[in-house]
């Protein structure tokens, strides 16, 4: 994993893109593209074919959460919920990619859940409803808070238990150095910045407390929402290692904003088998619109958590701590779209399950992505919408009555870098809000060469909790 300077540096010979698409953009531009491959034939892929696929497997119970610590919830109420949050994941992925279906993306479905999570403990009525159904909030009340709560601190448990890791094949020198030089962090923090004139309903700055350890930062929006502005930028670039600078805009908060909810999430992971330096070659990648990029292909013969189904290839690659791990979906060759489109809870659970562990001569690309999102106009998409107009009922939130209020917008934005090393990524939400608003076993040793598109995802794996999401469809980027 390269330092600071040596990141700045390859910012600056384009490894990672920046992806700034407005709400304006996001809500006039429809549909995705046709089925054309790689190769500019056309998919014979189908949902059909897809179900076919995966017709003869059982679906599994997923997930089944193995928390290490004491859960605030039952523990089938806690599992339905990440199965809520992962089925999320996939809709916004869906939403995004319609967008953008020629380009590569990320962003974190965590960090968006939990900062709506504490929006929507003000919501009532239809706002309240419409919120729950579009982010698939399948708890209610405390119960719902108390499952965010419990994977705050499921997270906080892996950071501790994560502080030394080992990384398999290495000396304990060598693990010590990498230790410093990376090991194994991840953090997720949250923060409630009010307008001074702006005063919270105890009982719902009580429940973001106990859930959320979210607090209370008073600031001048009425006055000076520039500054404003700046403090809550400078509290997400604290907490996401400075990669994540200027969340919010100039034009993102103005004297009519009254609240702004925020959620920022940091990790930085070892992998368990890293990827020798000595092993990476120029390779060619085919993207989606038919152009093959020379990029630089990883490699590592390792024997890995793997399974097949109808030619999709999966494989996890665990990071040093064991908990958490890389989720890598390559779909079969000219079907990534029709794959894509069919990826439901219950197939990823499919695949999941049909793992076993043989030795995988993988080959896969360093890739670095930022990007940034205006996600207002999506979630409308998804259903959420009366929580945007006048409409909007936050009466939960606020002594009177809370008419007037409502989200002006939604602004995630996230990093990832990948490399022989590990993995960095971050990801940070604002939710801004104001007045005025409107087959068979696998073989002993199988091979995945990642030179087409793909998905991945990164997980916590003892409560099978999506932290981020990405998909990589262009080369040119990498």
């Amino acid at each position: 994993m390269t330092d600071r300077k040596q990141e700045s540096g390859a910012i600056r010979h384009g490894r990672r893109r920046l992806l700034t698409l407005s709400g304006a953009l996001l809500a006039g531009v429809a549909g995705c593209t046709g089925s054309q491959q790689p190769d500019g034939s056309q998919s014979n892929g189908t949902a059909a074919d897809e179900d076919a696929a995966f017709e003869e497997y059982a679906v599994p119970s997923f997930p089944q959460p193995n928390p290490v610590t004491d859960l605030e919830i039952e523990r089938d109420s806690f599992a339905e919920q990440v199965r809520g949050n992962v089925a999320f994941s996939f809709d916004l992925l869906a939403r995004l990619r319609a967008t953008t279906p020629d380009e590569n993306l990320f962003f974190s479905p965590y960090s968006v859940s939990v900062a709506l999570a504490m929006t929507y403990g003000g919501a009532r009525d239809e706002t309240a409803t419409e919120m729950a159904d579009a982010l698939h909030y399948e708890l209610e009340g405390e119960s719902l808070h108390g499952a965010f709560g419990s994977l705050e601190a499921e997270l906080e448990q892996r950071n501790e238990d994560g502080r030394t890791v080992e990384t398999a094949g290495q000396t304990d020198e060598e693990n010590e150095e990498d230790e410093d030089d990376l090991g194994f962090q991840i953090s997720s923090a949250n923060a409630v910045w009010p307008d001074e004139s702006f005063q919270l309903d105890e009982a719902y700055v009580d429940l973001l407390e106990a859930h959320y350890g979210s607090g209370q930062h008073r600031v001048d929006f009425s006055g000076s929402p520039d500054e404003a502005r700046r403090e809550i930028n400078g509290w997400v670039e604290e907490r996401t290692n400075d990669r994540i600078e200027d969340l919010l805009s100039a034009s993102a908060v103005n004297r009519t904003t009254r609240l702004v909810l925020t959620n920022a999430v940091y990790f930085r992971a070892a992998w368990e088998h890293d990827f020798a330096s000595a092993s990476t070659e120029p390779a060619p990648f085919a993207g989606i619109d038919g152009s093959e990029t020379e990029v630089e292909m990883m490699h590592q013969t390792t024997e890995l958590p793997y399974a097949e189904i109808g030619g999709h290839q999966l494989v996890e690659l665990p990071y040093a701590n064991d908990d958490t791990s890389m989720v890598v979906i390559l779909p079969a060759e000219g079907e990534f779209e029709s794959f894509e489109e069919s990826l439901t809870t219950d197939r990823l659970a499919t695949m999941l399950e049909e793992t076993s562990r043989p030795r995988v001569d993988l080959t896969m690309p360093k890739f670095g992505i930022e990007s940034k999102f205006e996600l207002a106009a999506e979630m409308k998409k998804l259903g959420m919408e009366r929580a945007f107009g006048r409409d909007a009922d936050f009466s939960g939130m606020v002594e009177s009555d809370g008419s007037g209020l409502s989200i002006d917008e939604i602004v995630h934005q996230s990093f990832i870098e990948v490399d022989e090393d590990g993995t960095e990524a971050s990801a940070a939400t604002a939710v801004v809000m104001g007045t005025d608003g409107s087959g068979g076993g696998p073989a002993d040793r199988v091979e995945m060469t990642v030179d087409r598109p793909f998905l991945f995802y990164i997980r916590d794996r003892p409560t099978e909790t999506p932290l981020f999401v990405g998909r990589i469809v262009d080369g040119k980027t990498l």
